[in-house]
């Protein structure tokens, strides 16, 4: 029997067994996180030099693409280290800072995208208070207190998850540490303590996705009602980007978390793990330039100012 005292490092389930494998997905996931920076940092160039995108949505959209890198360059150079280099290990402070910054980077993520709902729901059901409700001060305030949040959360429960005691080895079935999978190694019975973070997730994450829910039932109804086929779509193309962002962050994750442990097994929670903390900060940048013309025309400008440079 072990405790968490002796415990000097984890070891990291292993993306592949062969060697061959293992190459195969360091080269993978090189080429996503190359993508992520790449898209990630074009978006935030494109809003920092472009002055006509100085609005509160594209000024959201540059912090969402901040959390995407964060949390990207959370988990995936680790990976890919093991992967290289036919490692599983990672030790005690690596594991709780790389739980602290997931955490942080994807709570704040979620957070944002829930401000991000309440300035597309203010752009289209309440346009002529736009300018009152959503000011350089008030959009400054709200992704301030989405960052706080966030930083408050992660520290809560990574100072909960490493106090507890762990006695039932070391190794986690997750190619980065996660807390459930923590949780397993843990000879401690849940208590108050948990029980209380566990209700302040849950009433965190459901009543930003009941928030978002019914805004997005009002803007429907709202966009429903616009006379012209032509403003319908406009305003379609402005939400569709969010909330496909909204749709892969929330049901992959629910369904990583809340699936019955008839379904787990190793490749589907694996899967699963890669889909909400590699592919969607990859995918989102791609999502979001793909639907808004005035963003694709400043990444444009900027491409050939590159290219003509040198």
């Amino acid at each position: 029997m072990s405790n968490s005292s002796s415990i000097s490092h984890f070891l990291l389930l292993p993306l592949a067994d062969t060697r061959q494998l293992q190459l195969l997905h360091f080269c993978l996931l090189l080429g996503i996180s190359l993508a992520a920076l790449l898209g990630n940092g074009l978006i935030i160039s494109a809003v920092a030099c472009g002055h006509h995108l100085h609005t509160p949505m594209f000024f959201f959209l540059l912090n969402l693409a901040l959390s995407d890198l964060g949390s990207i360059c959370t988990t995936v150079p680790k990976a890919m280290h093991n992967s290289l280099w036919d490692t599983t290990t990672i030790s005690y402070t690596g594991c709780a800072a790389q739980l602290f910054f997931f955490l942080f980077f994807i709570s704040a993520e979620y957070f944002l995208l829930t401000i991000m709902c309440y300035d597309r729901y203010v752009s289209i059901c309440k346009p002529l208070h736009y300018g009152t409700l959503l000011g350089s001060r008030a959009c400054a305030h709200m992704a301030a207190a989405a960052w706080a949040s966030a930083f408050l959360y992660s520290l809560l429960h990574t100072a909960n998850t490493f106090s507890l005691p762990l006695c039932h080895g070391n190794a986690l079935g997750q190619f980065f540490c996660e807390i459930p999978h923590i949780l397993k190694l843990s000879c401690s019975h849940s208590n108050l303590r948990d029980l209380g973070l566990l209700l302040i997730s849950f009433f965190l994450g459901f009543g930003c996705f009941v928030f978002i829910v019914f805004s997005y039932v009002q803007i429907f109804r709202a966009v429903l009602r616009i006379p012209s086929e032509q403003g319908q779509h406009k305003a379609f193309s402005t939400c569709l980007p969010h909330l496909s962002v909204v749709s892969l962050l929330v049901s992959s994750g629910t369904f990583a978390y809340l699936k019955p442990p008839s379904m787990s097994s190793p490749s589907l929670d694996l899967a699963l793990s890669v889909l909400y903390s590699v592919v969607s900060p990859a995918l989102n940048p791609l999502l979001y330039s793909l639907r808004n013309q005035e963003l694709k025309d400043i990444l444009r400008n900027l491409i050939t100012g590159f290219f003509q440079k040198h």
